[in-house]
């Protein structure tokens, strides 16, 4: 996982083990069904398949992150955060933070936690109508908080 000072929430690498296994809804859109490596989780997400194509059987790392920053929105010298730090520019004179390593990144809201059977829990995030889940002892999922704003970070 992440450390205490960095934005990352979470954290894994995960393996695609369908696509659209419902059945496919929408045209640049598709849901897969993946499973992490290290925590055990399982995770349901839609995504752009022109921004992001993907098969059955790859792995990719994803990352929540409550903020794009590296510094883990740390405060400024005098006490005050910078208002500025998230801002991305279609220039690219923006400061460059944890989008630049990642292939797909969108943004969202933390809007339901579902506690299941002894430790396991359940995180719902929506990115503007495209939606995640994922399941999991709650020990790997303490820093996702109910009602925050989440980033979901991909990479191949």
């Amino acid at each position: 996982m992440a450390s205490t000072s960095s934005s990352i929430v979470f954290d894994d690498i995960f393996t695609i083990d369908a696509i659209d296994k419902d059945g496919k809804k929408f045209d640049r859109v598709s849901r897969l069904y993946a499973r992490s490596k290290n925590y055990d989780m399982d995770l349901t997400l839609d995504y752009n398949i022109e921004l992001f194509p993907v098969s059955n059987g790859d792995t990719f790392a994803m990352a929540l992150a409550s903020s794009l920053s590296r510094d883990g929105g740390a405060p400024t010298a005098d006490g005050e955060e910078d208002k500025d730090r998230d801002v991305w520019r279609p220039d690219g004179k923006g400061r460059r933070g944890l989008e630049e390593d990642y292939d797909y990144v969108m943004y969202g809201k933390v809007y339901k936690f579902d506690t299941g059977s002894s430790d396991v829990v359940t995180a719902y995030a929506s990115f503007g109508g495209l939606l995640l889940s994922i399941t999991g002892s709650y020990r790997h999922l303490t820093n996702v908080v109910l009602g925050d704003p989440v980033y979901v970070l991909l990479r191949k």
